[in-house]
Parts: C-alpha cells; sequence; structure tokens
C-alpha cells in the first residue's frame, strides 16, 4: 500500500471510531470507543468530578459518589447511554447501603489524622514511626475506598464488594499500586488548591475505570 493509501486508510479508522464516518464490514471499534475522543473523555471526567463532588459534600457518601462516578466514565468510555440521570440513579439506589461504608471510613480517616497530627507536635513517644503509620494507613484505605467504589455495582451488596477487595488487590497488584498513587495525587492537589479536588476526584474515577483495561506484559 502507498504512503497516500495508509493515510486514508487510517483516516477511515479515525472516522469510523469517532462515529462520523462509514463503518467496514471488518471494522473493530476496540474495547472503549467512547474513550478515543480525548478531550471528549477528559470533559467528562471533569463533569464527572463536579457530580461526585456534589454527592460527596457530607464526606460519608463519598464511597457512592466514587462508585456513581466510576460507573457514568464506564458507560461514556464504552460508548453507552451516559446521561446524568443514570448518574443519580446509582446514587439513590446505593446512598443508604453505602454508610456500611463510608461512616467506618470516615471514622478510621479521622483516627489516622489525630494520629498524624499529634505525631508533628511531638506529644507521642515515637512520633515519626506514628506519623508514617499513619500516612501510610490514610493511602490504604484511601486505595481500598478506590477499589471497593469500582466493584460495587447497583446489583450488588456493598459488604460483598469489601469483601470482594482482597481477590481484586491480589488479581493486580500493581494496579492497586497505580490506584495508591492515584489517592496520593489527589490528597496533594486538594492540600495544595482545594478547587482541584474537582477534577482531581474526576481523573480518579477515570484511573479506577483505566487501570483495569491497561496493556499488561505477560
Amino acid at each position: 500500500m502507498t504512503a497516500a493509501g495508509r493515510r486514508e486508510a487510517r483516516a477511515v479508522a479515525r472516522e469510523a471510531r469517532s462515529g462520523s464516518g462509514p463503518v467496514g464490514a471488518g471494522f473493530d471499534p476496540g474495547p472503549h470507543p467512547g474513550a478515543t475522543a480525548k478531550f471528549g473523555l477528559f470533559g467528562e471526567a471533569l463533569t464527572v468530578g463536579l457530580l461526585i463532588t456534589l454527592v460527596a459534600l457530607p464526606v460519608v457518601t463519598l464511597p457512592i459518589a466514587l462508585a456513581a462516578g466510576i460507573r457514568q466514565l464506564r458507560r461514556f468510555a464504552a460508548a453507552e447511554d451516559s446521561r446524568a440521570a443514570l448518574f443519580w440513579a446509582d446514587v439513590r439506589a446505593g446512598i443508604l447501603p453505602s454508610l456500611v461504608v463510608g461512616v467506618p471510613a470516615v471514622l478510621i480517616a479521622a483516627v489516622l489524622t489525630v494520629d498524624v497530627v499529634l505525631a508533628r507536635t511531638g506529644v507521642l513517644p515515637g512520633g515519626e514511626v506514628v506519623g508514617v503509620v499513619g500516612w501510610a494507613g490514610l493511602v490504604v484505605l484511601a486505595t481500598g475506598v478506590l477499589v471497593v467504589a469500582g466493584i460495587w455495582s447497583p446489583s450488588m451488596r456493598w459488604t460483598d464488594a469489601v469483601r470482594a477487595l482482597p481477590d481484586t488487590v491480589r488479581a493486580d497488584a500493581a494496579g492497586a499500586l497505580y490506584l495508591a498513587a492515584t489517592a496520593v495525587f489527589v490528597g496533594v492537589v486538594t492540600w495544595a488548591l482545594v478547587p482541584l479536588f474537582i477534577p482531581a476526584v474526576g481523573c480518579a474515577a477515570l484511573a479506577v475505570v483505566a487501570v483495569p483495561s491497561r496493556r499488561r506484559r505477560r
């Protein structure tokens, strides 16, 4: 095939993936056709970040906010129906049951935060060790919440999603590390400027969608 022919074939493939052109009989859109529009995906992540922030204002509702946002981005990436109404439907379906995860997570985070603050004041013996353990605990907790939110669906109980957490982490330990780095990123940018939590948490939800689908070395 000539260079001009290859360019034309690539252009046809781009048009087919975007939906603006005809689709040939042998065309494979891939597992995430909705994610081919990079700016559209980024815009959806920002919108989902705003929706997550609104639902998570009471703090204990953060797990259901993340879960609904992750499901919304999965629908968008799969080029399925991704109306905002579906996000709110997921929230309504899981907001009360999610408190079984949200309340304990907030209490644990509060205890770990107090430990970190006291460790910095020098009141506690072995404060440096306590501080390191506190920060590590916060990262592990945040990562666990992200993974559980990615597992949950309206047909699943939150307790079942929590029980599936160890197996999910063992099945993809590297992916769990990526999500831990994502949780640290959200914390750092929020600490630097609180409004940045909105795009950061949207990107975190997108990471939960993207990490399991990444290419892996065999």
